[in-house]
């Protein structure tokens, strides 16, 4: 009687590597990369190329940068050029002046625009 072995690899407890196919690669939905874009911009990061071609990727991406908010400047509180613009020309139009204190603080500006339209 003979007794044929079958040559079995040995058995190993390491992991297995993770490769990454291409067909395991989701594309990015419109949506998300709309959201990621929208939080790039926001809050003034840049958005890498890479990141907007892996569904997995960009999607660690928005959770890591959703809540970072932009820097702040002293000059956010100022009136948009197009506030002052509007505003003057309203005060020109009413004979009057736009008070100097709505030239600190957009939400000044916005109340004295919306007060003499």
């Amino acid at each position: 009687m003979e007794v044929h072995m079958l040559n079995s690899a040995p058995a190993t407890n390491t992991q297995p590597q993770l490769q990454s196919n291409d067909y395991h690669q989701l594309p990015v939905t419109e949506k998300q990369l709309s959201f990621a874009r929208s939080i790039a911009q926001r809050s003034g990061i840049v958005l890498p190329w890479d990141v907007q071609q892996d569904r997995h990727r960009l999607s660690r991406w928005i959770d890591r940068n959703q809540g970072k908010k932009r820097e702040t400047s002293p000059f956010d509180d100022y009136p948009s050029s197009k506030q002052v613009a509007f505003a003057e020309r309203i005060a020109r139009y009413k004979r009057s002046e736009v008070p100097h204190e709505c030239f600190k603080d957009k939400s000044l500006m916005s109340r004295w625009i919306d007060s003499n339209k």
